[in-house]
């Protein structure tokens, strides 16, 4: 019912599970675990309900289906085996990190279960959040597989010093991207903090843009606690150069195992270092120093600046989003102002003309979703929903890095 890891491949175990198995048998340090074969979501969902159901129904269809039992015990076995220490459970869907299109944070992952019981229920909110709202939002924008598996990664939790994304060069002589920040990763990969930038030259040079990091996520038993970063570590570097060549090199690594540039995610723990997931890049980086902006803003107008986030410039109104219960007032070209961007907003960049952020990296999934669809976004603006007044008439340049709010 259990694939190791080390035998996992995409074809059967989706494709989180598939790359982690080549890095694993590339030697590469990947923390061990299993996978949850494509074949058991299949058997355990599909036979026990239509294709069409599930398509109808989404997540009803599937919530109350129970793990069949010789999975549970299979996961109980695995469990066993790590002596009771916290895995994660990670989705490998189908069409999941994909060369085109990452789904990144469409589907569920969850850190620090412990326990079958906690194991298996992580296990069916994976299979359930393929057919969640963002998920089928996503597959239909991209015009991609109406009919997707799910697979499971079941791998120990890696208690993370500091942790991150990095984007490996597509070329030899190509920079190195990292964003990075204290703690686990979940705070870089999904824009809740404003990490530090580092570009990592071929010839070892290393440019490191310092951050202020106010919080970071941490475990504490079989829970996530977000704290808040002591003043003298907020404006220090989380990377000194020879961390940041060390990921470099590694991720050059990973980039020559997996047959192109990635977008990874690592993580430090007692010096060591681990590469938690890797999926290809599927669309350019905006360049490292942003260039001037292309349109010269009207005297008296409002220019803010944060981390180019997606290429591109778009006009209209600002739509200020804080929570769900916003989403009912953004129309088709709103320019979307929030403090970051929940997976659960996907569906929202299917209808707005740009993103605008007040944390967040270059490097986290909104900004990867953003590229995928050639919308225009701007991360990490501070104070951006106070200073972007709802349906103010605004300018994002995705490439620049700013943010400008006409007169008036």
């Amino acid at each position: 019912m259990l694939v190791p890891l080390t035998d996992a491949s995409a074809r059967t175990c989706g494709g989180k599970a598939g790359a982690l198995g080549d890095l694993l048998r590339a030697g590469l340090p990947v923390p061990d675990g299993w996978a949850v074969p494509l074949d058991v979501y299949r058997s355990a969902v599909r036979d026990a309900s239509s294709a069409s159901e599930t398509r109808r129904n989404g997540p009803a269809a599937i919530a109350d289906r129970p793990v069949p039992a010789d999975v549970r015990a299979a996961l109980a076995d695995a469990v066993a085996t790590l002596g009771g220490a916290p895995v994660v459970v990670r989705s490998s869907a189908s069409d999941e990190d994909a060369h085109d299109g990452a789904a990144a944070g469409l589907y569920t992952s969850t850190l620090a279960v412990r326990g079958v019981d906690a194991v298996v229920a992580s296990v069916r909110a994976c299979w359930v959040s393929l057919h969640a709202d963002p998920a089928v939002a996503y597959r239909a924008a991209r015009r991609r597989d109406a009919d997707p598996a799910m697979g499971v990664v079941v791998q120990r939790h890696v208690d993370a010093d500091v942790s991150g994304v990095m984007f490996t060069p597509a070329r030899p002589d190509g920079p190195t991207r990292i964003d990075a920040s204290w703690g686990l990763g979940p705070s870089v990969v999904e824009g809740a903090v404003n990490p530090d930038a580092y570009t990592v030259g071929a010839d070892g040079s290393v440019d490191a843009v310092t951050a202020e990091k106010r919080t970071r996520l941490d475990r504490r038993g079989d829970r996530l606690v977000t704290r808040v970063v002591p003043a003298p570590d907020r404006h220090r570097r989380v990377l000194d150069d020879t961390d940041a060549r060390r990921l470099a090199d590694l991720g050059r690594v990973v980039g020559a195992a997996l047959g192109g540039a990635q977008d990874v995610e690592w993580a430090i723990a007692d010096g060591q270092v681990w590469i938690l997931q890797a999926r290809p890049v599927t669309a350019d980086l905006p360049p490292a120093t942003p260039p001037s902006p292309t349109v010269r803003p009207a005297a008296g107008a409002t220019v803010l600046t944060g981390a180019p986030g997606s290429r591109g410039t778009a006009t209209g109104p600002a739509r200020v989003v804080r929570d769900p219960g916003d989403f009912v007032h953004v129309r088709r070209g709103d320019v979307l102002v929030c403090p970051w961007t929940d997976p659960g907003w996907t569906p929202l960049l299917r209808v707005v003309g740009g993103v605008v952020t007040e944390t967040g990296g270059v490097l986290s999934h909104a900004a990867i979703v953003a590229r995928e669809l050639g919308i225009p976004a701007v991360l990490g603006v501070p104070d951006a929903t106070l200073l972007l007044g709802d349906a103010s008439l605004v300018t994002v340049d995705g490439s620049a890095g700013t943010v400008t709010r006409a007169v008036g």
